[in-house]
């Protein structure tokens, strides 16, 4: 049992594994970037950075350059400290 409790739910997606994963080496990413890194839709993308900004492992920053919106994404020490949680025990659960 001890095994599975660290596997975290909120990275039970691969968009959320994917965008977690560029996170934890990119000091922030913007939308952009991710959405072209993890070849999805718009969509997509922003429900699944929505649901790891509400469990508070991401943090979002909208800002302008020049005229046009930007949103940037950064990793929270939560969430840095949670993926690690999460890696380590899939690693323990496939024998590595």
């Amino acid at each position: 049992m001890g095994l599975i409790n660290n596997i975290n739910k909120a990275f039970d997606h691969r968009i959320r594994l994917g965008i977690m994963s560029i996170l934890m080496v990119n000091e922030y990413a913007d939308f952009k970037t991710l959405k072209e890194l993890l070849d999805v839709t718009d969509g997509n993308l922003a429900s699944h950075a929505k649901a790891l900004e509400q469990a508070e492992y991401i943090k979002v920053e909208k800002q302008f350059i020049g005229r046009k919106p930007n949103t940037r994404y950064s990793a929270t020490s939560l969430g840095k400290v949670e993926f690690k949680k999460h890696i380590e025990a899939l690693e323990k659960l496939i024998g590595k």
